[in-house]
């Protein structure tokens, strides 16, 4: 899988072997914003307008864009994987939330 980041938006690309142009759809959000193109100057250009025409329509319409995450999140984990978590950032020095992060970021980006 390929990624393209602009502003604080980022966006899957993929191959359309039968259509032969790249295809991507902005990740993250609550709502289907999608761009193509021939080359890869073609779509990004796309994608910058795909997100610009979409900032945009949300300030027309009066309506807060969708952001990507907020930074808050509710995991629900057997209790198992929450004691040794809990234990793995305890022995790390960190706050299980430090932690968790930090793995989650690891993971992420490898």
């Amino acid at each position: 899988m390929n990624t393209m980041r602009y502003k604080t938006y980022a966006a899957r690309v993929d191959y359309d072997a039968d259509d032969r142009i790249f295809v991507g759809h902005l990740a993250g959000i609550r709502d289907v914003i999608g761009f193509h193109g021939t080359t890869v100057d073609e779509l990004e250009a796309a994608f910058h307008e795909a997100v610009n025409d979409y900032l945009a329509m949300c300030e027309t319409l009066g309506q807060a864009p969708n952001k990507p995450a907020s930074g808050k999140m509710m995991l629900r984990v057997p209790p198992d994987v929450h004691a040794s978590a809990a234990l793995a950032a305890e022995l790390s020095g960190m706050s299980l939330n430090q932690w968790a992060a930090s793995v989650m970021k690891a993971a992420a980006h490898g």
